[in-house]
């Protein structure tokens, strides 16, 4: 719902009554990941997707039979099933979507969950999927300074219910967990919460805050590259000790330009294990102090521009430096995957396509030629 979340704030600020339709569950290769949203107003009017084009036709429908009922429904779509292939889920897979009305008598606390959506805070929501409730029901949660909600404790803001304490009490646990590691999936409790499988399945959407993207070296390169970060959901930073280089003219999208040598704002600014670092100043004096700070971060991804000769400087100059061999491995360099590009915008599809390979697992081969599963 991320993506979508400004534009179903314009409705509901303007008092536009709509239905959001959410991907819960997935089997084989199915084309969206749980959370997917597609919201459809009482005009006709969509936002987002939740298969990429194979079932919103049916969806749609269900979403406008939730307008008019008022009550949350639960579908599943299959490549098996008459009524999924009627909707045009050819691709294979299987998902499941809940579709739910989001005013105000419905969902209350939607306008809590896009503030802390579009302010980049964490939020999780918990919705009753199936068992002896009905689908729907919202309990919010988010680890922050109470707000004197009933429910709330120290270090987390709880709004909402499932319709049971305990079980409340439960899911708010189990959310804040899936939270901090950035999951969103399904779990199962018994009725009030208990430590069992045979009652309820409670669907736990986590927003956490956006990954960042950390590029070093404000070169045409970097503005092609922060663009395609932007553009892939990134926060993105760009950070240059030269002035005369980093300036908004050149960079006017970015979240965050800085003037700094890139090794002190490292040093300044924590890292964690979602954030990316790509460092395309290649140059020694900006480079071998920077990458030697960087490769003691859990960044998920440390890449480097430049040629193969200059590669192979800079890690003997980072081995002077003390960097150990098992650092030093985590560096990929020469930047990015071979496409054979040579534009500042192609060598961004490059080193973007690592990045998507490294984090979901990928090959980087030409589909054509292997036989893995589409969807790793």
């Amino acid at each position: 719902m991320r993506d979508i979340a400004e534009s179903i704030a314009v409705w509901q600020a303007a008092g536009v009554r709509f239905a959001v339709a959410t991907v819960v569950r997935t089997w084989r290769s199915a084309p969206r990941r749980p959370g997917a949203a597609m919201a459809v107003a009482e005009n006709g009017e969509v936002y987002g997707s939740v298969s990429g084009g194979c079932v919103e036709g049916a969806v749609y429908e269900v979403a406008r039979e939730v307008l008019d009922s008022g009550e949350a429904a639960l579908r599943t779509y299959g490549v098996s099933d008459d009524e999924a292939l009627e909707a045009g889920l050819t691709c294979g897979g299987t998902v499941e979507i809940l579709v739910r009305p989001a005013d105000d008598a419905h969902f209350p606390e939607l306008p809590y969950v896009l503030g802390r959506i579009t302010a980049e805070r964490p939020v999780a929501v918990a919705s009753i999927l199936s068992g002896d409730l009905p689908p729907g029901g919202n309990l919010v949660v988010a680890p922050d300074t109470p707000d004197g909600s009933p429910g709330s404790s120290p270090g987390v803001t709880v709004r909402g219910t499932l319709g049971d304490g305990r079980l409340d009490g439960a899911i708010t646990e189990q959310a804040r967990g899936m939270l901090a590691q950035g999951r969103t999936g399904v779990v199962r409790v018994g009725r009030h919460g208990e430590r069992r499988m045979d009652r309820l399945a409670v669907f736990v959407q986590s927003f956490a805050p956006p990954p960042r993207m950390l590029v070093f070296g404000a070169i045409d390169f970097a503005g092609a590259v922060a663009r395609m970060g932007k553009f892939l959901g990134y926060h993105v930073t760009v950070c240059d000790a030269r002035p005369v280089f980093a300036t908004r003219k050149r960079f006017p999208d970015v979240d965050e330009l800085v003037v700094q040598w890139p090794h002190r704002y490292l040093e300044e600014h924590p890292v964690d294990g979602s954030t990316v670092i790509c460092v395309l100043t290649h140059d020694p004096k900006f480079d071998i102090p920077l990458l030697a700070r960087a490769l003691r971060t859990p960044a998920r991804y440390i890449g480097a521009m430049g040629s193969r000769r200059t590669h192979e400087d800079r890690l003997a100059r980072l081995r002077e430096d003390g960097v150990p061999e098992s650092a030093l491995a985590r560096l990929s360099a020469p930047i990015g995957l071979d496409l054979g590009g040579r534009t500042p915008e192609e060598t961004a599809v490059s080193i973007m396509a690592e990045i998507i390979a490294l984090r979901w697992g990928g090959t980087g081969e030409r589909l054509t030629r292997t036989e893995l599963p589409i969807h790793h």
